[in-house]
Order: C-alpha cells, then sequence, then structure tokens
C-alpha cells in the first residue's frame, strides 16, 4: 500500500479514486488524451481530474476542475472526456461532474506536466 501524502491545512479533500478497479488505469489514459485547448498539457498530468469512482456495474463518476471557472471550454470538456472514456470496453455509463471545490491550483500539476510548461 502507498503512503498517502497528507493534505495542506485547510484544503478540502479530494474524494480517492477507485485505483485497485481493473478498469482505473485505461480510463486515466483515456483522460490523458484530453488536452485543456489553452495548454499544450493533457488534463490528467495537469491535475485536472480530481476523482474517478468505479462501481462494481462499471459505471464510471469522474468529478474534475478545470484552471479557471471562466475557461472558455468550461461547458464542452466534460463532454470530451466522457466521450474519450465512454468507449473503453467494459465501461457501462460515464458521469462527469465539473466540480469547483477545491479550487486547482498549480501545485496540483504533476511533475511532467510542470517540466513541460517550464515550472522546473
Amino acid at each position: 500500500m502507498t503512503e498517502q501524502s497528507q493534505p495542506l491545512e485547510g484544503t478540502p479533500l479530494i474524494v480517492p479514486s477507485s485505483t485497485d478497479h481493473p478498469l482505473h488505469e485505461a480510463i486515466v489514459e483515456a483522460c490523458r488524451s484530453v488536452y485543456d485547448p489553452e495548454i499544450p498539457v493533457n488534463i490528467y498530468e495537469l491535475g485536472l481530474i480530481y476523482t474517478i469512482l468505479i462501481n462494481d456495474e462499471n459505471e464510471v463518476n469522474i468529478k474534475m476542475s478545470l484552471t479557471a471557472p471562466g475557461c472558455p471550454v468550461a461547458g464542452e470538456m466534460p463532454g470530451w472526456v466522457a466521450d474519450a472514456v465512454e468507449p473503453l470496453p467494459g465501461v457501462k455509463q460515464v458521469d462527469v461532474e465539473l466540480v469547483w471545490e477545491p479550487p486547482w491550483g498549480m501545485e496540483m500539476m504533476s511533475d511532467e506536466a510542470r517540466l513541460e510548461l517550464g515550472f522546473m
């Protein structure tokens, strides 16, 4: 079992993902195929995918955010994620929910994204 890093004091907890589900890695890869049109990094590495929940019926619930509430593709990006995940073998249904808590911050980006964007 991997050790969880402690959240910053006062930071709301993000619901843990179903990482032990057999579909989890394929869903993560599908999310990596979706890019923010303004930033040349996929939305998974940007830290915009907060939670991937997969139930016993293989119904997928994804909670995601955007880099900013005024993002020009705010209405479209959840559909892009659903379109990337839904065709995966075994996925019964996908529900993508846009959430604003906790607010996205640059500290949520992976090291890969920071490197790509010149922050490392």
